[in-house]
């Protein structure tokens, strides 16, 4: 399984409700097993930047490579590209990442 995680911040404090919005197209792609949209709480103590945070759950890389040419994927990047401060994106497959013993 292959794990995407996208960390957003928006551009200033206006744009927070439209980068929202735009992300939140994201769950309308049927290509993810699992796909969620957060806030950020804000509560880490050495660091608070990141607004948003998509995280999705991809049975494989063909599953996660048809989310990112889905027709929303691409309408997502349009509204939230220009209103957006950061992004800072991550995937990983479970498979050969580290883990705590049982």
């Amino acid at each position: 399984m292959i794990r995407h995680i996208v960390f957003f911040t928006a551009r200033s404090a206006e744009d927070r409700d439209a980068v929202l919005s735009g992300l939140s197209l994201l769950t309308g792609n049927p290509h993810a097993r699992l796909l969620e949209i957060g806030t950020n709480a804000k509560t880490d103590q050495l660091g608070n930047a990141v607004d948003f945070v998509v995280y999705g759950e991809f049975e494989d890389e063909a599953a996660l490579a048809a989310y990112k040419a889905h027709p929303l994927y691409r309408q997502s990047i349009e509204r939230v590209r220009p209103i957006r401060e950061m992004r800072i994106a991550a995937d990983y497959d479970t498979e050969t990442a580290a883990k705590r013993p049982a």
